[in-house]
């Protein structure tokens, strides 16, 4: 089961990862940031595809073609805690490394969007005073993990709850008469 985990978890880990990767260094900053939220969960949502796989392969090679609700979510939960952490992982090191610049240019593309959308300069103010926040509790590691980890862990635990409710069968009982 830990092969299958770690397996699983890795490939879910991967794909938000590496389209994070090249989101943010081959979009052009002119794809608004509507679009990169959602794509972003959209590649999230692929990746949690896993636990799908992972639930049912467990089924099917080890539970001989039955599973409860509770071993298929902890199966899926799991596989979303691999993930997870490997995103995590990618963030943390990525983000410093490679987009040194990036609340940066999330600022400057928020204040073009809310701009405009037609926003006052003072909505505007507060929401980069707001951003001015974030950037700074990025820069404390233990908030920098735990705000990551806010982005792709909520996804993970809905899709093992959904994946769980759809793949279980428990085995069903044997009535004699006697």
């Amino acid at each position: 089961m830990k092969k299958l985990i770690l397996t699983y978890g890795i490939i879910g880990g991967l794909v938000p990862a590496v389209w994070f990767l090249i989101s943010e260094g081959l979009l052009p900053d002119s794809v608004g940031l509507d679009i990169r939220l959602w794509l972003g969960y959209t590649s999230m949502i692929v990746a949690f595809a896993t636990i799908f796989i992972a639930v049912k392969k467990y089924r099917d090679t080890f539970g001989g073609g039955l599973i409860t609700f509770g071993k298929a979510l902890r199966i899926g939960l799991l596989v979303t805690l691999v993930a997870s952490t490997l995103y995590v992982i990618v963030w943390l090191i990525s983000y410093p490394v490679f987009f040194p610049n990036y609340f940066e240019k999330y600022m400057a593309m928020l204040k073009l969007q809310m701009q405009a959308e037609g926003k006052s300069a003072a909505a505007i103010s507060q929401e980069m005073a707001t951003t001015v926040k974030f950037r700074e509790m990025y820069k404390n590691p233990v908030l920098n993990i735990l705000l990551t980890y806010s982005e792709i862990l909520p996804v993970g635990i809905v899709i093992s709850l959904i994946a769980a409710l759809i793949l279980k069968n428990n085995p069903k009982p044997v009535v004699t008469n006697a």
